[in-house]
């Protein structure tokens, strides 16, 4: 034994030459804990060899080496992932300090104290030595072996608090990541025919909490699907708790999505499909989207007919998406961007208040509460909560028909709201989703519709109509699948025939709506002869019908609007971008845009749309574009945009510019909402609506604190409004406040009327980052301050729709593994017609717009419909006292081509001899008429057939382009 603990020493003395050799800082060297190993190690082994005597000595010191084993495991490959490397450190260092203390008991045992005589040293073995050292660390101490040294039990006496905590935490978290390995590393077995899903991505706490309440809730009653959640970092102890608690439904995977190993384990080849949560309060949102995307790639690598549902917080990184081979919308594959559904929430907002509450109550699942009907006195008003979008499949009956004649049929003989249709074309399944379409569309078999219903049994009904059979029924329940011959052995067309005759309608119905309509329109604003203008229509028509290849004619032709002096040559000069969707115009340098106090056009602004905007240098991009683009929208005449005005702080501004300087009525200007100077130099009491986005990131210990800075500006923004006594009335100015990004962020808006016809609404939809920071700035009809904190969110706000909360996004990625169609027909409905299709053919002209070569109107993108909120019309009404909203419905829709959807009532109708009786006699007469008709508006989404319409209701309605 003595030659071979020589050989290995030898060995040792050479490694110590050429680490020395090596080493950066000679003197650092001589105090490093191996080489203080050696300088006790190596010569007595020398001189026991000289001597031809055995002396252990201080060798037992050798058993420190050990710590240098999780680095030679790692060298050699052994251990190559984070957990077996954490494994082989504890390991080490638990062992090496069990050999080595009980090396020293075990000299110090067996030679005795050196100044005792006689000596009073005791034969322990090494073993026994390490029994004892073991259980000294446990605590035991059964006390079968003691030490007798005075320099043993001084040892044992400092060894015990060390060894204590050593063994208190090294112990249990060894067991911990041994119980995690086995836990979470292991493989999903695949059971055929099971349904489950991959979440991965941000995987915390919160993003599970949220996720779980969307997905469960939706399957409420019929949990079929397992979830099983693929975490790069192990669960914390409350998200432990989480899984816990959801263990029937849910299993967490330990692993990622860029490792093909982890894929496997958790079978992605048969799942249902991956889901990739984003961050949405990363300070870097290019680094989260970009991680994410990259997600995206290792999975369709690997596994390229996997659906992914993918989450995005900044629209302009959509660009990579479509450039990997295997991503297909068309197949299931979806993005949520946030920014982009956010901002068009609040473009939308602007112009059409209580939109973004109406929308979230019909797509959106969200728990009963009797809070919400605590506050109102009619309960029947809210039964509009369980009304949602819904898909299905239109029976081939329809085929043939009109949207208008379909629509009509829906509501009345099986009380469903038909919203739109998917239109397929082309020879690559393509498809676009229409929205109340013109007469000119006919639709064909197999097409599916988007209706307002209360469950799926109901939208069933569109699909089992029958002529035939169900022509004399009046009961909408009593409307079941028949087994008549008609719809046994009816056939759909072919898929080549039905793809072309769908590409022919479509382009013909459209593109002459646009031509014919739009050239009618501008043709009488041309100061031309009267008897020119019949010949040019007539002359337009014959070209259509005599020619053989009519798309030939449509796509051929080019029509350019020349202008002419004063106001018509703005409104007839229609330039747009290269897909049709966007108003567009030459690039308008910064300093062109810039506004100031000295400038003329300022004074003159009014009707406008006020973005205020918080933000600096350093501050992430909002997306500014998101919010312009669905204000820009070619569904909109010229004359009918509004300028824009952003007021914030130039540093920031200039961020932006680049990308929204081809839109066309931009403004800005320097300055703070805070100043209530610069809020009155933009006219902020004369504009239509205001936008509050915040970019700012605040780190604050208080969660009220959070929001001050965009508090502060809407109590600015509404005091400013309050005093000014030369509002108009008869139109409604809109404050949307927005942080970005932010936690669950609130949308509150408070509507005031001056009179019962004329409309003056200050809509105010907030996001706040604590929810209870709604308190600050929500108003209670009643004004009472009973209603407790956690319910300021669900009170007025939720019945009124004055409060909204952007948390629904979260609810998208659920909404749209269940029906990726609902969230296509919601971006239609937000970003004013943008399908994901038209979407890649964005992104192929990257982040700005560029025009059209031609000038010229190629597609029948601008003649499509777009969201409005209108007052009931005389020609609705008819002689009788009280019509019903379904009377409104039918004739709406067969004056105007008008689809109505939606009811937005004064929560207490306007009694002004009640409310005048508070005023002072003092109060003038422009402040009486402003202050006297003080209600509240609650949002109605597809009211009851039979519910009394009064004439103070406002309608949401899509209106047709003409």
């Amino acid at each position: 034994i003595l030659y071979v603990d020589t050989g290995f020493n030898a060995f040792f003395l050479l490694y110590f030459g050429l680490r020395f050799v090596a080493a950066d800082d000679k003197l650092r060297f001589w105090l490093e804990l191996n080489s203080l190993v050696d300088f006790f190690t190596i010569p007595p082994v020398f001189v026991s060899y000289y001597l031809k005597r055995n002396w252990l000595g201080l060798r037992f010191l050798r058993a420190l080496r050990l710590l240098e084993l999780p680095r030679i495991l790692q060298f050699l490959r052994i251990t190559k992932n984070n957990y077996s490397i954490k494994l082989s450190k504890l390991f080490a260092i638990f062992i090496s300090t069990w050999l080595t203390a009980a090396g020293f008991i075990h000299l110090v045992e067996n030679h005795g104290d050196p100044w005792v005589q006689p000596a009073n040293s005791q034969s322990l073995s090494y073993f026994k030595c390490m029994y004892l050292v073991m259980m000294t660390m446990s605590t035991v101490g059964y006390g079968d072996v003691v030490v007798q040294t005075t320099l043993g039990r001084t040892f044992i006496i400092f060894f015990i608090i060390g060894g204590l905590v050593l063994f208190a935490n090294f112990i249990p978290e060894v067991v911990e990541i041994v119980e995690s390995h086995k836990n979470y590393k292991s493989s999903y077995e695949v059971v055929s025919g099971k349904n489950y899903i991959v979440v991965c991505g941000n995987i915390t706490l919160e993003s599970v909490t949220t996720f779980l309440r969307d997905f469960l809730l939706r399957d409420k009653g019929n949990v079929c699907t397992e979830i099983l959640f693929l975490g790069e970092s192990l669960p914390s102890l409350e998200l432990e708790a989480v899984f816990k608690c959801y263990s029937a439904y849910t299993t967490f995977f330990y692993g990622s999505a860029l490792n093909s190993e982890d894929l496997k384990r958790v079978g992605m080849e048969s799942a249902n499909a991956c889901l990739i949560l984003a961050d949405v309060h990363s300070p870097q949102p290019y680094t989260e989207d970009t991680s994410n995307i990259m997600r995206v790639l290792s999975i369709k690598n690997h596994y390229p007919n996997t659906r992914v549902i993918l989450q995005i917080i900044q629209s302009r990184n959509k660009v990579y998406l479509p450039n990997i081979p295997s991503w297909d919308w068309r197949t299931g594959d979806s993005i949520v961007c946030f920014a982009e559904l956010k901002l068009g929430f609040i473009a939308q907002s602007c112009l059409v208040p209580g939109l973004s509450t109406l929308l979230t109550n019909l797509f959106i699942v969200k728990e009963d509460t009797e809070t919400k009907r605590k506050y109102l006195k009619d309960k029947k008003l809210l039964e509009d909560k369980d009304y949602k979008v819904m898909t299905s499949q239109l029976s081939n009956d329809f085929a043939d028909m009109t949207f208008t004649e379909v629509c009509r049929l829906c509501f009345l003989k099986l009380n469903l709201v038909l919203l739109g249709i998917e239109l397929k074309f082309g020879s690559q399944g393509e498809s676009t989703i229409l929205i109340n379409p013109s007469a000119q569309i006919k639709l064909h078999q197999n097409t599916m519709g988007f209706f307002i219903a209360h469950s799926l049994a109901e939208v069933k009904r569109a699909q089992f109509y029958c002529k035939a059979c169900h022509s004399d029924i009046q009961d909408p329940e009593q409307i079941e699948k028949c087994q008549c011959k008609s719809r046994l052995y009816s056939k759909p067309f072919s898929g080549n025939f039905l793809k072309i005759s769908c590409l022919i309608l479509c382009s013909l119905s459209l593109y002459s709506s646009v031509f014919f309509s739009i050239f009618h329109m501008k043709i009488q604003h041309l100061s031309l002869p009267q008897a020119l203008v019949p010949h040019l229509s007539s002359s337009l028509h014959k070209s259509f019908r005599d020619s053989h290849s009519p798309c030939k004619v449509l796509l051929s032709f080019s029509f350019c609007f020349r202008g002419f002096d004063g106001q018509e040559e703005e409104n007839s000069r229609v330039i747009l971008d290269l897909t049709g969707m966007f108003h567009w115009c030459d690039a308008v340098p910064l300093q062109e845009a810039l506004l100031n106090c000295k400038d003329q056009a300022a004074p003159n602004l009014k009707d406008h749309i006020l973005v205020c905007v918080f933000g600096d240098g350093n501050s992430p991009l909002i997306g500014l574009q998101d919010f312009v683009m669905p204000l820009r929208a070619s569904n909109f005449i010229y004359h009918e945009l509004k300028d824009i005005v952003f007021l914030g702080s130039l540093e920031y501004l200039q961020r932006e510019w680049k990308f929204i300087q081809n839109f066309p009525k931009l403004w800005l200007f320097s300055g703070s909402a805070l100043s209530c100077a610069d809020l009155r130099a933009v006219n902020v009491q004369d504009c239509a609506a205001c936008a509050i986005l915040s970019s700012n990131i605040t780190a604050s210990s208080s969660p009220s604190l959070v929001d001050t800075e965009s508090i502060l500006a809407t109590l600015n923004i509404r005091s400013m409004q309050g005093k000014s006594s030369s509002a108009p009335l008869g139109k409604h100015a809109s404050f949307c406040l927005k942080r970005y990004p932010g936690n669950d962020q609130t949308y509150i808006h408070i509507n005031q009327y001056s009179t019962w016809k004329d409309v003056f609404s200050f809509f105010l939809p907030f996001p706040i980052e604590s929810s209870p920071n709604a308190q600050f700035i929500n108003q209670a009809p009643s004004g009472s301050s009973e209603i407790p904190e956690q319910d300021q969110l669900f009170t007025t706000g939720a019945g009124t729709g004055t409060i909204f909360s952007d948390s629904f996004l979260n609810s998208l990625l659920s909404m749209t593994y269940y029906n990726h169609h609902i969230l296509a027909l919601l971006q239609t409905l937000v970003t004013s017609g943008t399908s994901p299709a038209l979407g890649e053919r964005l992104l192929e002209e990257g982040s700005r717009l560029h025009r059209n070569p031609d000038n010229m109107i190629h597609n029948a993108s601008q003649v499509r419909c777009k969201l409005a909120l209108l007052p009931l019309s005389k020609r609705l009404l008819t002689d009788v006292v009280e019509d019903c909203f379904g009377d409104i419905y039918c004739r709406a829709l067969d004056l105007f081509g008008i689809l109505c959807f939606g009811l937005y009532r004064l929560m207490e109708e306007p009694n002004p001899y009640k409310n005048r009786q508070t005023l002072s006699s003092k109060a003038s007469q422009s402040s009486l008429n402003l202050m006297c008709y003080c209600f509240f508006r609650f949002v109605i989404a597809r009211p009851a057939s039979d519910l009394k319409m009064l004439s103070t209701d406002l309608l949401f309605c899509v209106v047709p382009f003409n």
